[in-house]
């Protein structure tokens, strides 16, 4: 996966923003939120130094697990999760689902034995093409055909692993049949799960994703899956070594949702920049006047709300590239409620 790193840092830097000060832990005793709901998280790389927007250190990676074992979470298979989010079923507090894009060399040599040590479940989401090639740098048929026969959810990234935003319906089209044929072909089934390579997505995008037949397709926007979720795009936290420490992961891994309807813009593929954002909350989630936004590079925004309607001022465009805003609500048992929105942004120069 190559992420645009300014963009990407840029939007990370919002963490730092709203993370509790050094110290303070997030109330694992808090109560169990009213309506289900789970954090999924994202990885891609494993202890490549040289990729520090893309890769978490081992020893944050193995600082994870050790949150996720010790600290009373219920880690369960991403499928089980999205399963009890479409029936209605019970979820446990603090359901959570790990999982890796990419399909990396490194994912295999370093983060899958711990993983299976560790006895978590997780989601591989693979790019066919760097495995057809026998990239030194991506994992072989043979070993994504352990990793299923040992119990791995195996979705679907592409076939390569560029943003499709910037592709031709036929394009993309051509490029999902692709992968799912790959897929298919050498693991005996065709995804049901797929992540939209580097998080990108337009509201194109969520269409052809649907029309191909994935029962869900997720970015890479910070928030909490909710029975009322989009399928078509469902958030994750991004993990990376800039900013994988376990503070900022348990902060998210505690995460509950903040649930919104009629967003605006709904395409996030950006016409106007910047965004006229705007939401209205749904539910009972508490005192919006403790609100906050946050634009990637810009900080804390100004809000209008009407009622439940939050109307987000976005001060200064944004560069091209990618660009996230973190909406977080406080709840009186120290946790936060999350909805995040990715924009992405045209370059007019090319």
């Amino acid at each position: 996966m190559t992420f645009r790193r300014a963009a990407f840092t840029a939007a990370l830097a919002v963490w730092a923003l709203i993370a509790p000060p050094a110290g303070r832990a997030v109330a694992a005793e808090a109560s169990a939120p009213s309506a289900p709901s789970a954090v999924v998280f994202a990885y891609n790389r494993f202890g490549e130094d040289q990729s520090p927007g893309s890769s978490i250190r081992i020893d944050q990676f193995e600082a994870h697990l050790d949150e996720l074992t010790t600290g009373g979470y219920a880690v369960l298979p991403l499928p089980t999760i999205l399963d009890a989010l479409k029936t209605g079923k019970p979820l446990p507090d603090r359901a959570v689902a790990i999982t890796v894009d990419d399909a990396t060399r490194s994912f295999y040599t370093q983060a899958w034995p711990r993983l299976r040590a560790a006895n978590l479940p997780f989601t591989l989401f693979v790019a066919t093409d760097p495995v057809d090639r026998n990239a030194g740098t991506h994992m072989t048929w043979a070993e994504l055909r352990q990793l299923q026969a040992a119990g791995v959810t195996i979705g679907g990234l592409g076939a390569t692993t560029e943003t499709l935003v910037e592709s031709t319906p036929e394009e993309a089209r051509a490029e999902l049949r692709r992968m799912a044929d790959r897929l298919k072909a050498e693991l005996g089934r065709a995804p049901a799960l797929f992540a939209y390579p580097e998080g990108e997505f337009s509201r194109a995008l969520q269409e052809l994703a649907a029309e191909q037949g994935f029962t869900a397709a997720f970015g890479q926007q910070s928030g909490v899956l909710y029975p009322r979720a989009d399928l078509r795009a469902l958030p994750r936290f991004v993990m990376n070594e800039s900013y994988g420490s376990v503070d900022r992961f348990r902060l998210a891994a505690n995460a509950l949702p903040l649930p919104v309807s009629d967003l605006t813009p709904d395409d996030p593929l950006l016409t106007v920049n910047p965004p006229p954002l705007g939401f209205t909350v749904s539910g009972e989630v508490g005192d919006l006047s403790r609100l906050a936004c946050f634009a990637a590079g810009q900080g804390r925004t100004r809000l209008e709300r009407i009622e439940d309607r939050v109307e987000v001022r976005i001060s200064d465009p944004f560069p091209p590239g990618r660009a996230r805003v973190n909406c977080t609500l406080p709840t009186p048992e120290g946790r936060w409620r999350w909805f995040g929105v990715q924009f992405v942004i045209p370059d007019d120069d090319e």
